[in-house]
């Protein structure tokens, strides 16, 4: 499944990761509280430990350069959790790759990406 390295998927580690799934509207503060989520989960499980947000849905609308979100997706990039805008949501709404906040990779379908990490051996979370 190929998705945009520059979400920094490249720490994949020994194999295992946590895939946290957003789905559906979200209220303009939710990144804010799923990516805090993650960066504990990162401090949990350690560095070697794959660490992936997918937001999936409406939710997307709230990734774009200069949103609320920005300064939590940059502080969680700096613990390197990878997140990830599915690109079927954002065709939906009417998104491009570059209305993204820096540091957020795309994956072409959320749905798809979840069963090829599960396939992986990835646990799962939706928040």
């Amino acid at each position: 499944m190929p998705i945009s390295r520059t979400a920094g998927t490249e720490n994949d580690g020994d194999g295992r990761g946590l895939l946290i799934h957003s789905a559906g509207s979200l209220e303009q503060d939710a990144v804010a509280a799923i990516l805090p989520s993650a960066t504990n989960a990162r401090a949990a499980l350690g560095p070697a430990t794959g660490i992936e947000v997918i937001i999936q849905g409406p939710g997307v609308k709230l990734l774009p350069m200069n949103s609320p979100a920005t300064e939590t997706v940059k502080s969680a990039r700096q613990l390197d959790v990878s997140i990830l805008a599915c690109g079927n949501s954002m065709r939906s709404g009417g998104m491009e790759d570059k209305d993204l906040t820096t540091g957020i990779g795309t994956g072409p379908a959320a749905t798809a990406h979840l069963a090829q990490r599960q396939w992986d051996g990835w646990a799962y979370a939706r928040l």
